[in-house]
């Protein structure tokens, strides 16, 4: 009898672990995974959620929002790079403060957290397989976030597909607008000051696909400011110096209106005159863009980046 009931466990075990997977994350941690994964629950919306859903999957909870899906932040990135009208993960908790009883009650398969997650594992795992995704700058670049998290939920062929369209746009980008060689850029985004941005954004990944190389700073590098998933501060002598082929500046995401006019404005507030000093505005090598839409690590947000190229070329 007790061999019938030792072998019939292990007959149940052997058909829970046939259709998983083991991972090893970028922590370095083996994990096991369903083949299947249905409800997925992000610890950061626009880094790993919006990635996800450019995939065409929908989690079922993030940070950030309420339990009605209700952003709580001032700009709904799903809006802004993936467009309205899609259903919206429900919020488990606002951001560094996890309510458990929400996460639990959404019966998740698969928690999928970032590097600065690390703390928490051993109390998200008791709910669920925990799999830690670097997303810092430095660490991640252009869209390499969505390429990794696709092969994480079995979505490579989606991810295939997105990069094949979008490197078409890019071809017939580069026909009509392709810059001179060696041409360089450099990225900005003003906050309470301005911040030069780093590697992990789908703007960089098309301003490089483009044909642009990041113009290099003394002292500033991807990676430094103390480990920013997005910017390291730039100082206003720095910022004055500045003379890349191509200037991108975006106003901070933490406000409502990110068009040019309020970025001017903004900039204005900080260092009145600088589009008098600044070599590129004057020359009129600068180009403004929308951090609501291009700012997540996404093939769409990369898209949006081209729009913004290709209606400069028009004007």
């Amino acid at each position: 009898m007790r061999l019938t009931i030792l072998f019939s466990a292990l007959l149940a075990a052997g058909t829970s672990l046939a259709g998983a997977r083991v991972l090893t994350d970028d922590a370095g941690r083996k994990i096991t995974i369903p083949e299947t994964i249905d409800r997925i629950v992000v610890m950061h919306e626009p880094l790993l959620g919006l990635p996800l859903m450019d995939l065409g999957l929908s989690p079922v909870g993030s940070y950030g929002r309420d339990e009605r899906g209700r952003t709580l932040t001032a700009v709904d990135f799903i809006d802004t790079v993936l467009g309205e009208g899609r259903e919206k993960p429900k919020g488990i908790g606002a951001v560094g403060q996890i309510d458990l009883e929400r996460l639990r009650a959404l019966d998740p398969d698969l928690i999928i957290g970032t590097e600065r997650d690390i703390d928490k594992v051993e109390q998200l795992a008791a709910l669920a397989p925990v799999y830690l995704q670097k997303v810092s700058t430095g660490k991640a670049r252009g869209f390499s976030v969505e390429a990794e998290l696709a092969e994480v939920v079995g979505a490579e062929q989606a991810f295939a597909e997105r990069r094949q369209a979008y490197l078409g746009r890019v071809a017939t980008l580069r026909k009509t607008a392709a810059p001179k060689e060696g041409a360089t850029y450099l990225a900005l985004i003003v906050h309470d000051q301005i911040n030069l941005v780093g590697d992990m954004s789908g703007a960089i990944q098309a301003i490089e696909d483009i044909g642009y190389r990041r113009l290099p700073l003394d002292g500033l590098s991807p990676g430094a400011g103390l480990g920013s998933t997005f910017s390291l501060p730039l100082n206003a002598e720095s910022f004055g110096r500045l003379d890349p082929d191509i200037l991108v500046i975006m106003n901070s995401y933490a406000g409502k209106d990110r068009s040019e006019a309020a970025t001017r404005a903004r900039l204005d507030k900080l260092l009145p005159g600088w589009d008098r000093f600044l070599k590129p505005v004057r020359d009129g090598r600068v180009l403004f863009l929308d951090s609501g839409a291009v700012a997540t690590p996404t093939v769409a947000s990369a898209e949006h980046t081209l729009d913004a190229f290709e209606a400069q070329t028009k004007r």
